[in-house]
């Protein structure tokens, strides 16, 4: 729950912002946003940690939406981050239209996002990374909580090379990961050797002799406080992803063994415990809540970006947002060995007022160089807002969903609930990176398939109890599945089985029918040996063919029970 502290701290952060009554918002009206204003904190204790998380690959600057609808159920029901828009704005005391708002909600995004432009943006990062650690030299901590490798044109095509050259530059200390595993067992390990950093997945063992297959823990001194950083991957990788690229990893939440690893660093005289988790937010709290003796949790996966801390009794869970949109910082007091006091903000990367990093911004050009050509090239525009992040349908996964149905010939699309993929705003050209930004996979296959009516049932069953299922520690999924063609019913408060209903195809308007089969098209099956051509070749083609896009917010999908 939040405190008192929690509220008074965040509107002092956002008053310090712009330094006057107003804060930044006033400040962006007078085009007086400034790095330093962005950079502007009051240093506490030894120990500064600086967090980012789910960068899914973006090298530069993006618009990026935060969710309109996240649906939180059992007990994180109306609990942050389940609020969206105007209530999570009231929550955490933040005013309509200033630049807060716009990096945080989805509040007239489109509107806003012409005032207050880009975000992230790694040579940002670069910057302001440097600035803290120049002011912290001998305290400072940077961890990744991982989906950093995957997401992008060049990540793909140099098969998370290039993340790993910007992380090394970045001078990352820490890093833990979950789509990184979806370029394989062999090149994961490629990848690992050419870190500068330790790589963290406590929670990865081997499925033949049980034994760990990376480093778990791993301790730094800083201000003169031994720290000791667990890792945790994504729990569940082989179930959200195809298990035929890693089968011989297991993985799982193992919470006895981290309970055991927290207790053997403290026995060893570590002063501050770090999780570096990618478990997500809510599997999180119940951990932190069940595992004493963690201080920090570090979270990540869920992609939500909290301006303040969330206190799970005496340990401070971290929610540092995606897409390289937000760092944070978390300045931590040691006293007597025990966490005595933190200070915290979540700082947002505006990407027009922070001085790119000459280093940083010249390695970028390097990397994107060979493939400028293809990343620039416009395949059309689009007139809609089209953005992803969001429990159910995002009119980006729309778009997708509408090129499956044309270019694969068929009555019903599937899109994965992927949380990452970043946004365009209306007038916006869409290029060959914009389609790439949502679907660069290495299982891209669009495949065209015959499912009856009773097994689409229970691929939405099965996806909505990953999503909503009560119990934290079942909820493996990511978003909703997306549809296209198929029109359907959620009660998100019903049990499994018992959540979807109304099921109608929107061809004709008839009802689901359990006994007939129905050609499907999908992409990202986790199935080994699917054809079809790649998604990204299928949507570039619908917009190509198309030139302008116009996608209206889906209006058949009615939710209950929220």
């Amino acid at each position: 729950m939040f405190s008192r502290r929690d509220f008074v701290q965040l509107a002092a952060a956002a008053a310090a912002l712009a330094g006057a009554p107003g804060g930044l918002a006033r400040a962006a009206a007078r085009q007086q946003i400034t790095q330093k204003d962005l950079l502007r904190f009051e240093p506490l204790g030894q120990v500064t940690l600086l967090h980012i998380t789910d960068i899914h690959a973006q090298l530069v600057p993006i618009y990026f939406r935060e969710p309109s609808v996240n649906l939180g159920v059992g007990v994180a029901h109306g609990l942050p981050p389940h609020l969206t828009g105007k209530d999570f704005l009231e929550r955490f005391g933040v005013s309509a239209t200033t630049p807060e708002a716009y990096a945080l909600t989805s509040e007239d995004f489109a509107g806003l996002a012409k005032t207050y432009g880009k975000v992230g943006g790694i040579d940002r990062l670069a910057t302001l990374v440097k600035a803290i650690r120049a002011e912290r030299p001998t305290n400072t901590l940077f961890l990744d909580g991982g989906d950093t490798w995957q997401g992008s044109y060049t990540s793909l095509k140099t098969a998370g090379a290039d993340m790993v050259e910007v992380m090394n530059a970045l001078k990352t200390d820490a890093m833990t990961a979950h789509w990184e595993f979806t370029y394989g067992t062999d090149r994961v390990r490629e990848l690992i050797e050419q870190l500068k950093f330790p790589f963290l997945a406590g929670n990865v063992r081997d499925t033949e002799w049980e034994e760990e297959v990376f480093d778990a823990v791993t301790t730094f001194e800083r201000g003169g406080v031994k720290i000791a950083v667990i890792g945790q991957a994504f729990p569940y990788t082989p179930v959200a992803n195809p298990r035929y690229m890693i089968p011989e990893w297991s993985f799982g939440i193992r919470e006895k063994l981290v309970a055991e690893r927290v207790a053997a660093a403290r026995a060893e005289g570590a002063e501050l415990v770090v999780l570096l988790s990618h478990n997500g937010f809510d599997v999180d709290r119940k951990l932190a809540s069940r595992v004493p003796g963690i201080d920090v949790v570090l979270t990540g996966h869920t992609h939500d970006a909290m301006p303040a801390v969330v206190e799970v009794g005496k340990t401070l869970l971290v929610a540092s947002g995606s897409h390289g949109k937000f760092l944070s910082r978390l300045d931590l007091d040691v006293k007597d060995g025990k966490l005595a006091g933190y200070r915290y903000r979540l700082i947002p990367v505006f990407s027009d007022v922070i001085q790119p990093d000459p280093r940083m911004a010249a390695l970028v050009e390097k990397i994107r160089a060979p493939h400028k050509a293809e990343l620039g090239r416009v395949l059309g525009r689009t007139e809609s807002l089209l953005y992803r992040r969001g429990n159910f349908n995002g009119t980006f996964d729309d778009l997708i969903c509408q090129a499956l149905l044309e270019q694969r010939d068929a009555q019903i699309s599937l899109s994965p609930g992927f949380r990452w993929g970043a946004t365009l705003i209306p007038g916006q050209e869409i290029t060959v990176e914009d389609v790439y930004n949502q679907t660069a996979i290495t299982y891209p296959t669009a495949y065209r398939t015959e499912f009856t009516g009773a097994f689409l049932k229970e691929v939405l069953e099965d996806v909505a109890d990953n999503i909503f299922n009560p119990d934290p520690y079942y909820q493996q999924g990511g978003d909703m599945v997306r549809t296209g063609g198929l029109g359907y019913t959620i009660d998100i408060a019903k049990p499994i089985g018992q959540r979807i209903s109304d099921m109608t195809v929107l061809a004709d308007g008839k009802p689901v029918d359990s006994a007939k089969s129905y050609v499907v098209s999908g992409w990202a099956s986790v199935n080994e040996g699917a054809e079809g051509p790649p998604v990204y070749d299928v949507v570039s083609r619908h917009i190509e063919g198309r030139k302008t896009v116009k996608v209206d917010e889906n209006p058949n999908i009615k939710i209950r029970g929220a």
